[in-house]
């Protein structure tokens, strides 16, 4: 996540410019940077916030649906950028969301964290 955040700021801006959809009423440029920031965070929260590790896959889960109506509008668009230059490559790529939500969930802990009914 720390990597990925990375990306945003510095060498991949513009490729995650081309996923931010034309409806969202704020820079893309500025979404971008955001969203990197947070990436960041939920990264280092992870390698840092062992007592917290169910708390920051949630959120790390809430992030990737947030970020899903990016996938969406770069199907959407037809916009070429990470490699996905086909329909099929970046259709591919809305499939792999749930499963990175579910790693989220899954990696910290979630399903110990649930409480069970007796």
């Amino acid at each position: 996540m720390i990597f990925a955040g990375l990306s945003h700021l510095f060498w991949a801006r513009e490729e995650f410019r081309a996923q931010v959809p034309g409806w969202v009423p704020m820079d893309a440029d500025g979404v971008v940077m955001a969203s990197g920031g947070v990436e960041i965070t939920l990264g280092a929260g992870l390698a840092l916030l062992r007592r917290d590790r169910v708390l920051v896959g949630r959120l790390l889960a809430a992030f990737f649906v947030l970020v899903f109506p990016g996938n969406i509008a770069q199907f959407v668009n037809q916009a070429d950028a990470f490699g996905l230059t086909s329909d099929t490559s970046r259709f591919v790529r809305l499939l792999f969301q749930p499963v990175l939500i579910a790693w989220a969930l899954w990696a910290t802990g979630i399903p110990r964290g649930i409480p069970r009914r007796r």
